[in-house]
């Protein structure tokens, strides 16, 4: 996991740009895929500053929601609702 600082929206709203690794096995087509990813995400409210007190390298579990970028940039970035830190971290 690679983090940005916190920053806060002009709202004064806590948000934290990161971007997360993923890699795992999938099945494909009756066979095993391998699958190894950098994802950026961001995250608001707790979760970015739970996330800007966490070491970087750690590894957690990231649920939330896929929307664009932006409005002029349609490129995927997760929204991280949820975060958890994986037993042993």
């Amino acid at each position: 996991m690679e983090l940005d600082a916190l920053r806060y929206t002009p709202a004064g709203v806590p948000m934290l740009k990161f971007r997360v690794q993923h890699d795992s096995e999938q099945g494909e087509a009756g066979g095993a895929r391998k699958v190894s990813c950098e994802i950026a995400a961001v995250a608001f409210e707790r979760e970015a500053k739970l996330l800007a007190a966490a070491k970087p390298g750690c590894n957690v579990k990231v649920s939330g929601f896929l929307a664009a970028k932006s409005r002029s940039s349609r490129a995927l970035v997760l929204h991280a609702t949820e975060i958890e830190y994986k037993k042993g971290e």
